[in-house]
């Protein structure tokens, strides 16, 4: 007897989708409102917001919005129609090319529509069935989901565990001389969740001992670490042994679209193997002149990384000297780790945001293990000393309430399982 395909779908949710009718269009999907910063709308109330990845305060910067707004009024959002290997390549495509190639200090660089998509297809385009995959078990979806696509062999290593990444290595390169393929290690510069930098000077040592290609996906170093900005690998000191470099516009640049870099054969071997943009009407125009605006403040305003590291080490510090566990944290990144369960979760959350004004992403279980409460945090630009005092503040009340079952004994009143 064949099975109804949504007979699973209608009875089994899924580990985030169970919570969703008491989380959805609050702790989930929430709808802020108002101009994007600090200070926003929520539910009809002004809250503080330490939930937008706008690092370095682009996204309502003035002579970005108006480059939009100009890119809008000449070429609509249509523009260009096609994919760009028919009909949808431009100059300016061209142009944020080579302008990013040369920021992060790669031969050459290829535009992407989406950064979830985009890692998807760039690791499905560098192995075939052949070749072996070897990546940090706590790499982003985007990661995990290309990996998926790959016919061959893949091993996991702990997380930023030198010993395991080379013991993973080595099973790697006796597969790889059996198969006749090669090697792809595939790691973070920065990992969104515990705001750790991936041990890339490490990992490029490992080099000298095995044959293997280097993927970075640098979506929160790009524009917040190094010098120049240049990402995680510049941070670092090694990011001309960064065979691929990846980062996405939606974090420094404020923007939708990334990019692709790497010596100039991998990205014409990229840009007619990679699926996600080979069938993918180009990046539109808006996003493209938007993109150049935003690179070009970040090349020539260092002043707004030095500021956005002012209001990080403000925080951290901070917090840290309250005893509030951020984990080993070295980038913007700011988590904070608790004690509790998920109900406990979703009343300390209602509390911050309705009575202090805080808005912030919550992590729960199945992200992180059971019990733990992690509060993720993304300083900007555009917080202030007086945005972080008032944070500091709240995080202490909610601490003892935590601390002293209060927020125990309110979830036990819903209709929330306390066992989760």
């Amino acid at each position: 007897m064949v099975k109804d395909l949504f007979e699973r779908i209608q009875n089994n949710k899924g580990p985030l989708g169970k919570w969703a009718s008491q989380a959805e269009g609050y702790f989930v999907f929430p709808k802020l409102e108002g101009e994007l910063g600090p200070r926003m709308k929520f539910g009809g109330k002004d809250i503080l917001n330490w939930s937008l990845n706008d690092y370095l305060g682009l996204a309502n910067h003035p002579e970005v919005r108006q480059a939009d707004i100009d890119a809008a009024t000449q070429f609509g959002a249509a523009y260009p129609m096609g994919a760009r290997m028919m009909s949808g390549h431009t100059k300016y495509h061209e142009q944020l090319e080579n302008e990013l190639a040369e920021f992060v200090m790669k031969p050459a660089a290829y535009l992407l529509n989406f950064g979830y998509q985009g890692m998807v297809s760039i690791i499905d385009a560098l192995v075939t069935k052949n070749d072996i995959i070897v990546y940090d078990v706590d790499s982003h979806a985007c990661i995990i989901d290309g990996v998926r696509l790959h016919m061959g062999k893949r091993f996991t290593y702990k997380h930023n565990d030198l010993e395991s990444m080379e013991k993973n290595l080595q099973r790697a390169t006796k597969m790889a001389t059996e198969t006749g393929g090669g090697i792809l290690f595939i790691t973070e510069g920065v990992f969104g969740m515990r705001g750790q930098q991936g041990k890339l000077k490490e990992i490029v040592a490992l080099k000298q001992k095995y044959n293997f290609r280097l993927l970075v996906d640098d979506a929160h170093g790009f524009g917040t670490l190094g010098k120049t900005g240049a990402g995680a690998g510049e941070e670092q000191g090694v990011q001309d042994d960064i065979d691929v470099y990846f980062s996405t516009f939606a974090k420094s640049m404020a923007n939708i679209g990334a990019f692709v870099a790497a010596d100039q054969d991998i990205i014409d071997y990229l840009k007619y193997n990679l699926r996600s943009q080979m069938f993918a009407k180009a990046l539109p125009m808006i996003q493209t002149i938007g993109s150049l605006k935003r690179l070009e403040l970040l090349r020539n305003h260092p002043e707004l990384k030095d500021k956005l590291w002012e209001n990080v080490n403000a925080l951290q510090n901070g917090l840290r000297s309250r005893n509030f566990n951020i984990g080993d944290t070295n980038t913007c990144v700011t988590p904070v780790y608790l004690q509790g369960s998920v109900p406990e979760a979703m009343v300390m959350v209602n509390d911050l945001r309705e009575n202090y004004g805080i808005f912030l992403s919550i992590v729960i279980y199945p992200v992180i293990p059971k019990g733990i409460i992690l509060l993720r945090m993304i300083p900007t630009t555009s917080h202030t000393l007086a945005d972080i005092d008032e944070t500091l503040v709240a995080f202490e009340a909610i601490r003892e309430k935590l601390e002293n079952g209060t927020y125990k004994e309110i979830a036990s009143r819903t209709k929330v399982d306390l066992d989760a």
